[in-house]
């Protein structure tokens, strides 16, 4: 509804410029040109701003396919020689949860923290699992419906933007995902306008380390630990904590609270 008020706007605002030059008396109709021309002119200027680039383009690529089986990503992530699942009931203590809290999953993938973290909320709480995978989003509703979880919802987001209301979560969980922000600053913006107050971002992600990490976490992880925090915080976030969770090898667990300042 908010796209169709736009269009109409933009539509009814240039009928009314075409309505006033077909009736305008001869001064007026010299000042409509004026006009004209300046909005030629700024459009001018609008239509040769630079277009954002994205840091990692095609990263997504998998996780958009049509095609994509859920179920061979279910195999790869929900096993226990994935650190991040491994240890996912520490990590779900470090977060430190509680009831009635409103927590966004972002880049929930087949969504197994998003169902630890409905328990942790509780009834009075609220889980927002969030994905660029329509395919991922379907399944994801699909299993909630299946659980009878009344906590949760599902959130098709875009690639600059978590698409959350203001003010709607305490708490945001990026695990395994921020090095899939095609715009890491766009993204965290959208999820520090959604955040309330003194709200807390976990990050959890790969060092990347050249010489010390794997191969495969070289080419895949566009960057390290600290360009990550660098970036987050030019979001309006401030680093309170790195903790050490146990199972955690090849992963860092960082803890980010919304500043005061926008960014």
């Amino acid at each position: 509804m908010i796209r169709i008020g736009i269009i109409a706007t933009i539509c009814m605002t240039a009928c009314t410029l075409v309505l006033a030059q077909d009736v305008a008396a001869p001064t007026e109709k010299v000042a409509a040109e004026e006009v004209a021309a300046e909005s030629v002119a700024t459009e001018s200027v609008v239509s040769t701003k630079p277009e954002k680039q994205s840091v990692k383009p095609g990263i997504n690529d998998n996780f958009l396919d049509p095609e994509l089986n859920v179920n061979e990503w279910v195999e790869r992530f929900e096993v226990e020689s994935r650190e991040v699942y491994h240890a996912r009931d520490e990590i779900l203590r470090q977060i430190n949860l509680k009831p009635g809290m409103r927590v966004a999953d972002v880049g929930a993938g087949t969504g197994f923290y998003s169902i630890l973290m409905s328990e942790s909320v509780g009834e009075n709480g609220w889980v927002y699992a969030v994905d660029i995978s329509p395919k991922f989003v379907e399944y994801l509703a699909d299993t909630f419906d299946e659980r009878g979880l009344e906590n949760v919802t599902t959130v098709m987001c875009d690639d600059d933007s978590v698409c959350l209301p203001p003010g709607s979560v305490d708490a945001a969980f990026i695990c395994d995902v921020y090095h899939h922000f095609e715009y890491p600053g766009d993204t965290m913006r959208s999820i520090h306008k959604a955040m309330t107050d003194g709200g807390r971002v976990i990050v959890i992600d790969f060092e990347r380390i050249p010489g010390v990490s794997r191969e495969w976490t070289i080419q895949h992880v566009r960057a390290g630990k600290q360009t990550f925090i660098n970036e987050i915080e030019e979001a309006g976030f401030d680093l309170v904590a790195e903790r050490k969770i146990p199972g955690l090898k090849e992963n860092y667990y960082l803890e980010f609270r919304k500043s005061d300042a926008t960014p």
